[in-house]
């Protein structure tokens, strides 16, 4: 992989490798990096993944190296702004929803945000990084209290604390490194939204390369309610007292609100009147809101009225993009948190393909690596998902391709695992079940998902498709096995949770989506990973089901390329909780036919690792029993 690597630096050309867990994959791409001529930047989907680079591998590598002659190992980590403190916001205080600064919010939120305060300029003082991942424990609105985005930032320049400033200091460390560190959702603002974020750099490795769709169309959508309308309408009241646009932004934020309601949730697929002229309205009243502040001198920096500005601002982009109505967005109600203020409208990009190649892959040389690239046992899929198409596949022995500005060659190659999944893995399929239905889990599965609970005294990760299917599967086992631990997603905090289970080996532990990903139990303690359904997108999900109908219209098969290469996604990565070290053994358990009975069982099939497969449900208990040392 690292000769693969270097290779791929070299020549230009986009790679793309799997990796199984074990290889050593990110010291396979370290070294070459370093290795390279000019500046690399590493692209990590998870917190946990950066800081095993940063923490572990990385400083690994450096002692290996020893001051090796003609190696630059510098390296820096990179993050949004509102990923570090704020010196300007602790010291000179929060503006609260009229624009006033508020010196410290009431109760047990004035005290976490003391502790933050505190905290921040002990960093200060100390010289180091002030992000938040090394921040005493607090919640998001806390956080909100101690940081600021980019448009709220009053710049270095401008502002007073800026020679201080962790996230200056940070951009300053990284225009000076060999590596920079950072994740794909900065990445994406960086190469595809044309937001300088990352110094200059020719080429990226993209690690847990499977997230990357994702977050690049996470990072590319955005949301809008009458609350943000009126909560920046009110930050702006005192800003622009002398004509009444912020009353106007107000009062299209009432306009929106209207016509929210008139909607039922989902997706939008034609634009009623109602909704158009709203968005119109908020788009016109944002726009004469934010040309009404003041031009302030370098000299007069505010806060307040940076900060309402921003605020304004954001809408009026968010407007101006739902107003214009583009066949390239999806836009849809979102109900979800309409508890705490209203309904939301959403729109997120139909693609992000094109984007892909055309700002990043054009520009850069990209490696992609993941344990999960092969899906159906072919790199086709995700390589067409992020913008490199099949005919510019580069195979062993066929003819060369040259790199121009309309193609870009790219190779694919699988470098194993150290592991021997045929004997150290068994891949379960309950066929004997009736297929999944909406009323979640039915007697036949819950007495299954008990018995093997049973057989394995526990030692059972449990991946469920809904968290009321999760819970169902808890009760379950607590009511039939109360002799057993069962933890359940929401009864603590995850790494709590992970924590016990890895301590106690008579644990089971259910959860949904967090826990299909990213959960790392090598060892006795999970010898049983239990998956209720086939985990394909929710037939009302507006993003997906858009996808899914576009797919159809251009020829191809929607549910083939949409549907179940997102479930073989989650498949593969939720079975791969199980094999984590050469010596770990065990069985991953569907109780879903559909992945032995349906035609597309095949392709699902194709995209696990190669355990060895049974339905028999009694040889598979007792397995489970031995393994158990029962």
């Amino acid at each position: 992989m690292a000769e693969a690597v270097a290779n791929a630096m070299e020549s230009e050309t986009h790679l793309l490798v799997q990796a199984g867990t074990g290889t050593g994959k990110s010291l396979a791409y370290l070294v070459p990096s370093l290795l390279h001529r000019n500046r690399v930047v590493i692209a990590t989907a998870t917190l946990a993944l950066q800081h095993q680079l940063v923490e572990r591998d990385i400083p690994r590598l450096m002692t290996a190296i020893g001051g090796q002659k003609g190696i630059d190992a510098s390296y820096a980590v990179l993050k949004g702004r509102s990923n570090y403190a704020c010196l300007h916001r602790i010291r000179e205080g929060v503006p609260d929803d009229q624009g006033a600064l508020v010196e410290m919010p009431l109760g047990s939120l004035g005290e976490q945000v003391l502790e933050l305060r505190e905290w921040a300029e002990s960093e200060a003082t100390s010289g180091a990084t002030g992000e938040r991942d090394n921040a005493p424990r607090h919640t998001e609105r806390v956080w909100r209290q101690v940081s600021v985005s980019a448009r709220e930032c009053l710049g270095k320049t401008k502002c007073a604390f800026g020679e201080e400033c962790f996230a200056e200091r940070a951009k300053e460390k990284a225009a000076k490194s060999s590596l920079v560190i950072t994740n794909h959702s900065l990445l994406a603002i960086d190469a595809i939204e044309g937001i300088p974020m990352i110094p200059e750099y020719d080429a990226v490795v993209i690690d847990e390369a499977h997230e990357l769709v994702a977050r690049v169309t996470q990072a590319a959508t955005d949301e809008l309610s009458a609350t943000d309308i009126e909560r920046a309408g009110r930050r702006a009241l005192r800003q622009v007292s002398e004509d009444n646009s912020a009353e106007d932004l107000m009062d299209a934020g009432e306009a929106l609100s209207d016509a929210l309601a008139e909607l039922e949730p989902g997706r939008i697929d034609r634009m009623p009147q109602e909704l158009s002229d709203a968005l119109v309205l908020v788009r016109d009243a944002a726009r004469a809101c934010v040309a009404a502040f003041p031009k302030e001198k370098e000299s007069e920096a505010d806060a307040a009225r940076t900060q309402a500005k921003a605020m304004v601002s954001d809408v009026f982009a968010v407007a101006e993009r739902m107003a214009a109505s583009l066949e390239s967005d999806v836009l849809w109600r979102n109900d979800r948190d309409a508890q705490r203020g209203g309904p939301q409208l959403c729109v997120a990009p139909l693609q992000v393909w094109g984007q892909m190649r055309d700002k990043l892959l054009a520009d850069k040389t990209v490696v992609f690596t993941s344990a999960t690239l092969m899906l159906g046992g072919d790199f086709g899929v995700v390589a067409s998902s992020v913008g490199l198409k099949p005919t510019e596949r580069l195979v062993p022995d066929g003819p060369s391709i040259a790199r121009t500005e309309t193609v870009l060659p790219w190779r694919g190659i699988d470098v194993g695992s150290p592991f021997d999944y045929a004997k150290q893995g068994i891949l379960y399929v309950a066929k004997h079940l009736p297929p999944p239905g909406r009323d979640g889990l039915g007697p036949a599965q819950l007495d299954e998902i008990v018995s093997l609970v049973d057989a394995a005294d526990g030692r059972t990760l449990g991946l469920f498709s809904s968290r009321r299917a999760a819970d169902a599967a808890a009760e379950a086992v607590r009511e039939r096995l109360p002799h057993l631990t069962t933890l359940a997603q929401g009864d603590a905090q995850l790494p709590e949770l992970a924590k016990q289970f890895v301590e106690d080996p008579h644990t089971v532990l259910f959860g949904t989506l967090s826990l299909w990903q990213g959960l790392d139990v090598p060892g006795d303690t999970c010898t049983l990973v239990m998956i209720d359904r086939i985990p394909f997108p929710r037939p009302d999900d507006p993003l997906m089901s858009a996808r899914q109908r576009a797919a159809d219209k251009a020829g191809v098969n929607g549910f083939m390329s949409v549907a179940a290469t997102h479930a073989a996604l989650l498949l593969a990565q939720g079975a791969g909780r199980l094999i984590r070290t050469s010596t770990d053994r065990g069985i991953v358990a569907v109780l879903d036919p559909r992945l032995a009975t349906a035609r597309y069982g095949g392709f699902l099939r194709a995209s696990l690792p190669p355990m060895w497969p049974t339905s028999d449900g009694e040889m598979v208990r007792g397995a489970l029993k031995r393994l158990s040392g029962r």
